[in-house]
């Protein structure tokens, strides 16, 4: 029997991969490793179906095997601790099956979009994994044999998520704008805010997503409710909150990091979330919170309190040589040519006279020199590689929307915050708040649009 059904994803949080977004750079072994979204969609359709395979899900006319939603789903279970509570294998299943058919529709519209990711990026992201795991290139390939990936299939997933990533910047983070009248009217609230209590929290929660479909009928929704109730109760009873949380969230990530989402302040957490755990201390797990997405149970992981009072920032001051893509220059090329001046400057030639020589902006005559920055004032792919770098330390080439990059970090400095600083701390507080909204919406609609067949096994 067939059944065709669009499946829709339900509202969620970003997870913290969404740290990593922007950059090869950001992407980390242990990631590739242990996350299980990033180990089994290839960047083009599944062609090859062995033949003890079979077809379990068709998404818009193509295929996903049950040998993809097998490994995945044996990715997801060496995510549990040791110890911790497994799910069984029907969740595990469903997790892994509803991951997939998210991730090719989300690879299908890149390849309608015109993204593709060439062997240069993905030679530079293999790199960049190495260097940050302090591997050779060939004790990474060691590595990755040793934990049953061949060379091919990594390199396929690089483009996978490097794809996926490049999407996700031109529908979600190009659109996330923020007016000087949200600044104001956001500074404001807080101003009022302070009058009443001077002191700011910073709140680090876990949160299990049990979701409620739009046309969910009113004993489909009590059903759920009585689902939350029992794994909540079962979190208060002691059982681990991070297994429960990859047993039934639903949530975007599937539970990933055990529902954790991060340290932040509070007002950047859904206004149900902050009231929800108000009376709670760390360790508290609430009841299950309705809210449009479905109910929600949240654990209070960390909650402290921080002075607003003196507040400092740490400037970087940087230097970069930038080429610019286009009819003359193709951005492998650039790439390239970027990768040997690196090779230059780690033999010793100074970085300010290949800037003078080479980069295609008005900092070329200084060097390269940026100046003192504050975060915030530069675009994020090239300010979130600029973080990481120590003083000294020269990036890979990197792209942004001005062309392609690579950057030297000078010297950094703490200073007072201005109340500019604190202007663009806002700003960036809020953009990020909207990726978060603009990506749950987006992911959503684009699941919905998917046509998807689900399928039987052979009998």
């Amino acid at each position: 029997m067939k059944t065709a059904t669009p499946l829709k994803l339900k509202r969620a949080r970003l997870s913290s991969q969404v740290a990593h977004r922007f950059l090869p750079s950001g992407i980390s072994l242990l990631l590739l490793l242990s996350i299980g979204s990033f180990q089994t969609v290839s960047a083009q359709p599944s062609l090859n179906v062995r033949p003890a395979d079979f077809i379990v899900a068709i998404v818009n006319s193509e295929p996903i095997t049950n040998n993809e939603v097998q490994s995945l789903k044996n990715r997801l279970e060496k995510q549990a601790s040791p110890g911790s509570l497994v799910p069984d294998a029907k969740q595990l299943l469903q997790q892994a099956l509803d991951q997939l058919i998210t991730e090719k529709a989300q690879l299908q519209l890149a390849r309608e979009s015109g993204i593709r990711i060439d062997d240069a990026e993905v030679d530079l992201s293999e790199l960049s994994i190495a260097r940050q795991n302090q591997f050779s290139k060939e004790e990474l390939y060691k590595r990755l044999g040793q934990d049953g990936l061949t060379v091919t299939s990594f390199r396929e997933q690089l483009r996978t998520q490097l794809t996926i990533n490049r999407l996700r910047e031109r529908e979600v983070e190009n659109r996330a704008r923020i007016s000087d009248l949200e600044v104001e009217k956001h500074i404001q609230i807080q101003q009022a805010n302070k009058l009443a209590s001077p002191v700011q929290i910073d709140l680090n929660l876990a949160m299990i997503l049990i979701a409620v479909p739009e046309s969910s009928t009113a004993i489909e929704i009590a059903a759920l409710q009585a689902k939350a109730l029992q794994v909540s109760q079962r979190a208060k009873n002691g059982e681990d909150f991070a297994s429960l949380a990859l047993a039934f969230s639903q949530a975007a990530d599937k539970g990933a990091n055990g529902g954790e989402m991060g340290l932040r302040p509070a007002d950047r957490y859904p206004l149900l979330f902050v009231e929800g755990i108000q009376t709670l201390s760390k360790g508290g797990i609430t009841d299950p919170l309705r809210s449009g997405a479905g109910f929600h149970i949240l654990k209070v992981l960390e909650k402290k309190q921080s002075d607003l009072s003196g507040l400092s920032i740490v400037q970087t001051r940087a230097r970069h040589i930038l080429l610019r893509v286009g009819n003359e220059l193709s951005e492998s090329t650039a790439r390239s040519r970027l990768l040997g001046y690196q090779q230059r400057i780690q033999s010793g030639v100074d970085f300010a006279e290949l800037a003078r020589q080479f980069s295609q902006d008005g900092s070329a005559e200084a060097g390269g020199d940026l100046g003192w920055a504050s975060p915030g004032q530069f675009v994020p792919e090239f300010e979130e590689v600029m973080a990481k770098l120590r003083p000294g330390q020269v990036s890979d080439p990197l792209v942004s929307r001005f062309g392609v990059h690579l950057i030297q970090v000078m010297e950094r400095r703490e200073v007072p915050m201005t109340v500019r600083d604190q202007r663009e701390m806002v700003r960036n507080q809020l953009r990020e708040k909207k990726i978060e909204e603009l990506y749950t919406t987006w992911v959503e609609e684009l699941r919905g649009r998917a046509y998807v067949e689900l399928r039987d096994p052979p009998q």
